[in-house]
């Protein structure tokens, strides 16, 4: 889990450094991340791009309730649309959930208008467009959700010097007496 936890913060990072992080040796390192490899815990590199530098300024999630009958035919049509970055298959009132990416709101009318609504296995959609991209990790590890709910039930603690609030510092007599002179 250490590996995979440097990994998601730079997928791109050496051998070398990547033993150093998780304090192991270089070869041992080597050996688990290429098991993490063969056995598919690990499936590929990529790179994350800026959507808008790219031209691809507007995100939207189409909610789609597709004909039960027509699910293969969805999935192929869904497959030819490039601009399609995710499509999941969902639970309640809709069957489907497509985000995707394009230059502007015109590319996701046509999108939507004469491209998806001309499937025969569309039978409805709902558009949302995001407006803000608040928080996207590029995957999540079995240990986080336990590392969130412990700092959830250790509240922050603020600092004053080099001593948390709340707890005491030990301060022998001395120093105690001077500052006190100090503040008189």
């Amino acid at each position: 889990m250490k590996i995979l936890e440097v990994l998601r913060e730079n997928g791109r990072i050496s051998v070398a450094a990547l033993a150093e992080r998780v304090g192991i040796s270089r070869a041992n390192a080597y050996t688990r991340f290429e098991a993490l490899r063969a056995d598919g815990a690990i499936k590929g590199f990529t790179a994350e791009i800026d959507h808008m530098r790219a031209g691809l300024g507007i995100t939207a999630l189409i909610f789609v309730t597709v004909r039960q009958q027509m699910w293969k035919q969805f999935r192929a049509e869904l497959a030819r649309m490039p601009e399609v970055e995710y499509c999941a298959i969902t639970t309640g009132q809709h069957d489907a959930m497509i985000q995707v990416r394009v230059a502007d709101v015109a590319a996701v009318h046509t999108m939507v208008t004469d491209r998806l609504a001309n499937i025969p296995a569309v039978k409805a959609t709902e558009t949302v467009f995001i407006l803000d991209e608040v928080l996207k990790r590029p995957y999540v590890l079995p240990g986080d959700g336990r590392q969130a709910s412990r700092q959830a039930r250790r509240p922050a603690q603020e600092t004053q010097g080099d001593v948390p609030l709340g707890k005491m510092r030990f301060v022998g007599a001395a120093e105690g007496r001077a500052a006190l002179k100090k503040d008189g």
